[in-house]
């Protein structure tokens, strides 16, 4: 004897798994009525969906964050899918969402093997939402900041790009202050607008450095000017490749009287009181990890 499905019972298992009407009345219907086989028939035809367009490039899509209201922690995740309109609907809202739940809750522990494992909780919320909206998804990468300083975020309009940028040497009071609150977003967009690939000098690789040093030798490899004279040309290049990559060694976008942001950040953190450094950022834009 056929088991009767009723609508209600269609109803809830849609609430329960995202998938379409039709789809589970067909699973209710195949499982005779038992709400867990259906279920799982579904996660199975899900996982079977998303396989077939795995194949297909996703890269549309938008930046996931989520910052604490202290400060102490952020995340960004890029989130990817085949066309930007599906990357409005609700339900990838709400994929983003939970994302970054699943990001925050695996910690520090968030890295890339994670993110990317096919049979991780990354996947697991990737699968219903490929079903339902027919759409290659992934999240390409993930950036999280916690516990080691004060942390920025900086959001283009769109969410195609996103900066997260962390502070040391703020403590409670600084972090209150409207001269801090400028300072992060003038960093920030900084970051966001002249891509930055390091901190500081310090921070550019000796390999990047001698790389550097040897293409621009090699420029004037017949010029006729002394070794020493060279020297100081190759230097003089370095310090200009600087100003392109170096954060703090940028002319700042955002002011109108010509100074690097380092100087602009040691001018903050001189009237705050505090010695107030930026210890690491990223900046993400859709797309470019594809």
């Amino acid at each position: 004897m056929a088991v009767v499905i009723s609508a209600s019972d269609v109803k809830k298992l849609r609430d329960q798994t995202g998938a379409g009407m039709m789809d589970c009345k067909a699973a209710l219907t195949e499982a005779n009525g038992n709400s867990e086989e259906a279920v799982t028939i579904l996660r199975k035809r899900g996982l079977a969906s998303a396989a077939k367009k795995a194949g297909r490039v996703a890269k549309e899509g938008l930046i996931a964050h989520r910052l604490s209201g202290d400060h102490t922690s952020g995340i960004l995740a890029e989130v990817n899918c085949e066309s930007d309109f599906v990357a409005r609907t609700p339900d990838f809202q709400q994929l983003m969402a939970d994302v970054l739940t699943e990001i925050e809750k695996k910690g520090d522990a968030a890295n890339d093997e994670w993110l990317k494992d096919p049979n991780g909780p990354i996947q697991q919320r990737l699968t219903p939402v490929i079903a339902k909206l027919g759409e290659n998804m992934a999240v390409s990468r993930a950036v999280r900041y916690a516990g080691q300083g004060y942390v920025g975020q900086y959001i283009h309009p769109g969410d195609k790009v996103a900066v997260q940028v962390e502070f040391g040497g703020v403590t409670p009071a600084i972090s209150g202050r409207p001269e801090f609150a400028t300072l992060v977003k003038e960093v920030a967009m900084q970051i966001a607008a002249a891509m930055p690939t390091y901190v500081s000098r310090q921070a550019v690789p000796a390999d990047v450095l001698e790389k550097e040093r040897g293409i621009y030798r090699a420029q004037m490899e017949n010029s006729g000017k002394p070794a020493n004279v060279l020297d100081k040309i190759v230097e003089g290049k370095l310090g200009a490749f600087y100003e392109q990559v170096v954060l703090v060694d940028q002319l700042s976008v955002r002011q109108e009287t010509k100074q690097t942001v380092g100087k602009l950040i040691e001018g903050v953190a001189k009237t705050l009181g505090a010695p107030v450094t930026v210890t690491r950022f990223a900046r993400l834009k859709v797309g470019e990890s594809q």
